[in-house]
């Protein structure tokens, strides 16, 4: 099936399926993870080069923070009306259309004159991410069906190793002519030549094909559907995310130019290195931790340690201690989501797995957002030093705050659980 009849949703002209280049499970596993790393590496490139960005349009701290937030939006509002697609129009299409759409994306970015240009190209890349999001996630999913455990590792190791490779591959490739296009130039070339493998493989037939008259009844925005077992879950794994992310969308925003502000840091590699250590740690944690749900109340106050000791670093102006903090938030930021990610993943059907998960992420974006975009408008008044004290306190206050609620909620269940051990014992 060629990927036109997959978005037309048509049936193929081989009913066999045979045309197409049929690769191994392993490099269907290596496709598919790739393609969403590298989408969030071009996601992530403008990191270290928002002080130039700010330098040569003219733009303030909130402005900055507009900028990285428009991509956050428009990926949660990608995620809300077309986060289920790959349902109908098959996981190839939907990832080769969110390909060439990055790729618009990173070359508008590159190229922006003025502030609503850039805020463009972030929203186009924000759309191709929501878009693969979902895809990935299930497509890894199918591909590891005996291993649920596993293609959750996978999905949370693509993305958070690819947002932080993103910065640390902006600081590198500015340092050639051009640095605030230069990067997104090199990327756009690596895209394609994912786009390539991905176009001519055997696609998987779609898990609901919704033919002629039914495709457009498909594509609408779907409400979520959860039983109540998994409202829990569901509901634990999306405020942790949100935590998650709202310190990511500081390390992706802001602290490249706080890092400057208080280090004397001029260099854009160091300072993309030091805003992806904690990204760095959480794809470190996704690949070789554990994950279990009796794990995420300690995690969530480890990273709320981590969290605060990046304030107290900043008011001690202690790099190392910076290093440190960055590290321990980020291994129990990514112990603390998978534990929350897989519990949710392992809690509802294979059919409802792209959209819970598609869902999951429109919470946890917002972190990426709402906070985000409050510390650049604090930053505006009081100082960003300030303001990110201000944030750090608030951040590891909500990270305590779930743990308590994870350890009552289980206290409630064992005390449900042993009333009913000892009416059965009684009787």
């Amino acid at each position: 099936m060629t990927v036109i009849n997959e978005l037309r949703m048509r049936a193929a002209a081989d009913p066999a399926g045979r045309s197409g280049w049929d690769a191994s499970v392993r490099t269907r596993l290596v496709l598919t993870g790739t393609v969403m790393a590298l989408l969030l590496v071009g996601a992530n490139l403008a990191t270290p080069l928002y002080p130039l960005l700010q330098e040569r349009l003219q733009l303030g701290p909130f402005a900055v923070t507009l900028a990285f937030s428009s991509y956050v939006l428009a990926l949660i509002a990608g995620l809300v009306l077309y986060g289920h697609w790959s349902d109908h129009i098959g996981r190839r299409a939907a990832l080769v259309l969110a390909v060439c759409v990055g790729l618009a994306g990173g070359l508008v970015f590159a190229f922006a004159p003025s502030l609503p240009v850039l805020i463009a190209g972030r929203a186009l890349q924000g759309a191709a991410v929501a878009l693969a999001t979902g895809a990935s996630s299930a497509a890894l999913r199918e591909l590891l069906p005996m291993h649920p455990e596993w293609a959750g590792r996978f999905t949370l190791l693509a993305s958070a190793g690819g947002v932080a490779a993103g910065p640390v591959a902006g600081g590198l490739l500015s340092s050639l002519p051009s640095p605030t296009t230069t990067p997104f130039l090199v990327h756009a070339v690596l895209l394609a030549a994912a786009l390539i493998p991905l176009w001519l493989l055997r696609a998987r037939p779609a898990l609901f094909p919704a033919p002629g008259r039914q495709a457009q009844r498909a594509l609408r925005p779907r409400r979520l559907a959860l039983s109540a077992e998994a409202r829990p879950q569901f509901w634990t794994a999306a405020v942790v995310g949100f935590l998650s992310f709202s310190l990511f969308g500081f390390g992706l925003s802001l602290a490249p130019t706080y890092f400057a502000q208080l280090f004397g840091v001029e260099s854009r590699v160091l300072t993309g290195a030091l805003a992806a250590l904690t990204l760095a740690a959480s794809a470190l944690s996704q690949l070789f931790g554990r994950a279990h749900r009796r794990l995420l109340p300690a995690a969530l106050a480890l990273m709320a340690a981590g969290v605060a000791l990046i304030a107290v670093a900043g008011e001690l102006r202690s790099l190392p201690l910076l290093v440190g903090a960055s590290i321990l938030a980020g291994l129990a930021q990514g112990a603390a989501f998978r534990s929350a990610f897989n519990d949710v993943a392992a809690s509802v059907p294979a059919a409802q797995h792209a959209q819970v998960v598609s869902t999951v992420y429109v919470v946890t974006y917002l972190g990426s957002a709402v906070p985000v975009l409050g510390l650049g408008l604090l930053a505006s008044g009081v100082g960003l030093p300030a303001a990110v004290t201000w944030f750090a306190a608030a951040c590891a206050a909500g990270c305590l705050a779930v743990a308590v609620a994870v350890v009552a909620r289980r206290g409630r269940r064992g005390g449900r659980r042993g009333a009913r051990w000892g009416r059965g014992y009684a009787a």
